[in-house]
């Protein structure tokens, strides 16, 4: 008889299997990490009035720092100085130069050919040149006249000095009884009457004198109105050759050669190549706060340069007003008409203020409400909005340094008081 193998069977301990050990701990670790995020965000949403995903929102944070307002626009180069030469006189154009010559200063650039205006000069100074004989005439006449009257004053006094001698011859004869008293009172009479001749003739001298200048004087004013006639007209003539202002370069011709132009009309442009500015046309939205002598920046493929506004024009064009920029010490070289250049203007600075990325949180919130974020919920916050720049928003109050910010537009948050960031 075969036994059994009882006697010979035992038991043995089975070991736990070290996997199921690895499962199970690791599913003990995720329910603990569930916990810890799971457990913040439920209280989160718990406390919150409504949730958003923060992928879909730009959040910035507040800092210090300098905030400088200012506008940047695209403006074209134009010339400073640009005139337009005028035609003073009517008559046919000669035109000396073509569109885009370069000129000197007193350069020659067209002449106006005026038959009227010429022989009109030529008349007046006919007239001058008889005037002048007139002058000269009458100086002549003068100096005659003047002799004449002091010739008749010296014969009364020498009439004068003989009627007295004759008294005295006289007197002397009667008192020795040789003449009659009646001989003696006809010389007094006729003394007395060379001493009135020689009064008069005296007083005939200065008249005489005074009549004559004053009728030269007439003569040569009338002369002098003539010679500033002639002069004008000398002028007139001279201005019929139309001379470049500036050095620079003819820009555009307004007329076509041997036209007949009428007086006042435009004939041509020159361009001073000298002297260039930048012609910006900003945002009506600015028009108010700009003004000339503001900073401006320019700026080209070779750097930055400094400039300042020059003008801005009074009026409104299709929502742009338009300005003008100088350039400062520096300017780049080559520069042409019409080039287009990048322009910074520079209205004001805020040193060290509170200020935060610019985003549409501005308008939606009207610039007194924003959301800070903390602790992932975007908490709805009475904020002030101070000056604002192309990137840049102050913020007087209502924050601190290192606040987060949702600066993107926060409509989706329909104006709930706690946002929770997923």
């Amino acid at each position: 008889m075969i036994r059994d193998t009882s006697a010979q069977d035992r038991q043995i301990a089975v070991p736990r299997s070290r996997k199921k050990l690895f499962v199970w701990g690791g599913v003990a670790a995720a329910v603990l990490v569930a916990g810890v995020v799971l457990v913040p965000a439920a209280a989160r949403l718990m406390s919150s009035d409504s949730s958003a995903s923060s992928a879909r929102l730009r959040i910035a944070e507040v800092k210090r720092g300098n905030l400088v307002r200012d506008v940047s626009v695209q403006g074209k180069v134009v010339a400073a100085f640009s005139p337009t030469l005028y035609a003073r006189n009517g008559g046919t154009v000669a035109l000396e130069v073509q569109a885009g010559d370069k000129v000197k200063k007193g350069d020659v650039l067209a002449e106006i050919d005026s038959p009227e205006l010429n022989n009109k000069l030529k008349q007046e100074q006919a007239t001058l040149d008889s005037l002048a004989l007139e002058v000269e005439r009458a100086t002549i006449a003068n100096r005659k006249a003047e002799a004449a009257s002091q010739t008749a004053y010296e014969q009364a006094v020498i009439d004068r000095e003989t009627a007295e001698r004759e008294v005295d011859r006289n007197r002397k004869a009667y008192e020795m009884g040789a003449q009659a008293e009646m001989t003696v009172l006809r010389a007094k009479d006729a003394l007395s009457k060379a001493k009135l001749s020689e009064a008069n003739a005296q007083k005939n001298v200065q008249l005489d004198r005074d009549t004559l200048a004053f009728e030269l004087k007439t003569k040569r004013f009338a002369l002098d109105r003539q010679k500033l006639l002639v002069e004008d007209l000398t002028r007139q003539v001279d201005e019929l050759k139309m001379r470049s202002p500036v050095d620079g370069q003819v820009g555009q011709l307004l007329v076509q050669q041997r036209a007949n132009v009428a007086a006042g009309a435009g004939v041509l442009t020159v361009v001073d190549l000298g002297a260039f500015e930048i012609e910006v046309q900003v945002p009506e939205v600015f028009a108010r706060e700009l003004g000339p002598g503001m900073a401006a920046e320019i700026q080209d493929a070779n750097g930055k340069y400094a400039g300042e506004v020059s003008a801005i024009s009074p009026e409104v064009v299709d929502g742009q007003v338009i300005g003008r920029v100088r350039f400062g010490d520096k300017r780049p070289d080559g520069l042409r008409q019409n080039q287009r250049l990048t322009t910074r203007i520079l209205m004001d600075e805020h040193p060290n203020v509170l200020i935060v990325e610019r985003g549409p949180f501005v308008d939606t919130g009207a610039g007194r409400v924003a959301y800070v974020v903390r602790g992932g919920v975007a908490e709805r916050t009475p904020i002030e909005v101070g000056a604002t720049s192309l990137n840049a928003v102050e913020i007087v109050s209502g924050v601190k340094e290192g606040d987060r910010i949702v600066i993107s537009g926060t409509d989706q948050f329909n104006g709930a008081q706690r946002v929770a960031l997923n």
